[in-house]
């Protein structure tokens, strides 16, 4: 599970932030993929919070000059080389602390601080395979996206 920035855990964000760009260019340049300055400064936003994140807010933030095109390359880039995964039903953005490792997606997206946490749940992704497999269909990638509210938000007082 993704670590949360919550302000009362002990979670070290900027460390966070480092491996994960750390990360990003030793897979890119091993892949011979660039890592370019906008593909980093994009990657390094996105993983600013443990939120997701909408191309047009990353837009805002790289200021004055940058174009939807140019984010939106950027953001196929990370999202082909498994630096970020996209949330279909949010149409935003989020990154992996897995990138390492290829796998099939599962979030619990908290509806109420807007946190998303990536679960690695093998067992759900070889179900959908089976069930898909008997129904005479091939998956290409699967995700999973579950919207509640974490436990912060969902203990008593903070609900709905």
């Amino acid at each position: 599970m993704t670590k949360r920035a919550d302000p009362d855990t002990s979670h070290d964000h900027g460390r966070c932030i480092d491996d994960a760009l750390d990360a990003a260019a030793d897979i890119c340049a091993r892949r011979g993929a660039r890592l370019t300055p906008l593909r980093r400064r994009v990657l390094e936003l996105v993983w600013a919070g443990h939120r997701s994140v909408k191309a047009y807010d990353l837009l805002a933030r790289l200021g004055a000059g940058a174009m939807p095109p140019t984010i939106y390359r950027a953001l196929d880039f990370l999202v082909a080389q498994g630096l970020v995964h996209r949330l279909e039903s949010l149409n935003a953005y989020v990154g992996c602390p897995r990138p390492r490792a290829d796998h099939d997606s599962q979030f619990l997206i908290c509806e109420g601080c807007g946190i998303v946490d990536e679960i690695d749940a093998p067992e759900l992704v070889r179900e959908v395979r089976q069930r898909a497999g008997a129904a005479g269909f091939t998956p290409i990638r699967q995700t999973l996206e579950v919207h509640g509210l974490c436990g912060q938000c969902s203990a008593p007082g903070n609900g709905p």
